[in-house]
């Protein structure tokens, strides 16, 4: 183990492309025990791809370990373009059915939910949907991606970065009184070549200005192509409130109870203020809610308390 409480590195014994409708493929791979508990991995962005490093969070001999790329990004098939008519079927609900394709398919019958960032809100709509299907959930930095988070994290919290913001709000060339958020989408799913990669340039320094506060690193990523899908779904769930009931997560926690959970967030987290894992927490029987005082949208101890909540669960069958 590393001295975060890191496995050591171990690649996928199995992975595939799983044909999920609507002409899309997801990347899907598995490793660690094939015998042991499953788990599932979910990635944030949305359309951040998944890494290496989740697998280094699971014990490899007790779990067996499943991570997909969500729909349109990472090695999923066909990247998100930045087309109205393309984006039409990629929301929360195909999500949650390629989980349940991807579950069927590897023939699980129940498995443990990790979620991070925007994974948290997928975790959540998925579990609801299907709570018989989820044995615990794992949530780190939780975000709901209701209009009023949408609100606060393109407008609101340029309060605590007025330079940044500024930049932000002058990029998108946004009208009085429309929503930066609905600007930046017409800018994104406009005809202009020009005009599209300006406003992917501007969101991603926006994205790096607000998650960076209580991160060692920025949350910067450098590779074009990575960038625009990153942006395009980013903008494009955002746009919509993850195509979700502003209030649909917290009207239906009663589908959660009794399914054990951890939620594990950073008291400098702007991105996705404390207040709402919290409230979560008051609403869900057999909840756990774990506050980092110094650690923002991500950190070490914030990984070593979900490594430690993952491995807490290892032993449940």
């Amino acid at each position: 183990m590393s001295l975060t409480g890191e496995f050591a590195p171990i690649e996928p014994y199995a992975s595939g492309m799983l044909p999920v409708g609507d002409g899309h493929e997801i990347y899907w791979e598995a490793s660690g025990n094939p015998d042991g508990k499953p788990a599932l991995y979910l990635h944030g962005g949305p359309g951040g791809g998944m890494g290496a490093g989740y697998r280094r969070r699971f014990d490899p001999e007790k779990y067996l370990i499943v991570g997909f790329e969500q729909r349109g990004c990472g090695r999923s098939r066909p990247l998100a373009e930045p087309d109205v008519v393309a984006l039409a079927t990629n929301t929360t609900r195909h999500l949650i059915a390629d989980i349940e394709a991807l579950r069927g398919h590897l023939g699980v019958r129940q498995w443990l939910i990790n979620g991070v960032s925007w994974g948290t809100t997928l975790a959540l709509a998925y579990a609801q949907a299907h709570p018989g299907r989820v044995s615990e959930l794992v949530l780190m930095a939780t975000t709901l991606t209701t209009p009023d988070a949408v609100e606060w994290i393109t407008e609101t919290v340029g309060c605590l970065f007025p330079v940044e913001w500024d930049a932000f709000r002058t990029a998108s060339g946004a009208s009085p009184g429309q929503r930066l958020v609905d600007a930046y989408y017409e800018m994104l799913t406009g005809p202009d070549e020009q005009t599209r990669a300006r406003a992917v340039d501007a969101w991603a320094a926006w994205e790096d200005a607000h998650v960076s506060l209580g991160q060692t690193t920025s949350a910067g990523h450098h590779d074009p192509l990575w960038q625009q899908t990153f942006v395009v779904l980013t903008v494009h769930y955002w746009k919509h409130a993850a195509f979700l009931g502003a209030s649909e997560l917290r009207d239906k926690m009663s589908a959660l109870s009794g399914i054990p959970a951890v939620l594990i967030q950073g008291k400098l987290d702007v991105s996705g203020p404390a207040a709402a894992a919290w409230d979560l927490y008051k609403a869900w029987p057999g909840s756990r809610f774990v506050l980092i005082e110094d650690e923002g949208h991500g950190g070490p101890r914030m990984v070593q308390e979900m490594i430690e909540a993952i491995a807490e669960f290892g032993d449940k069958r």
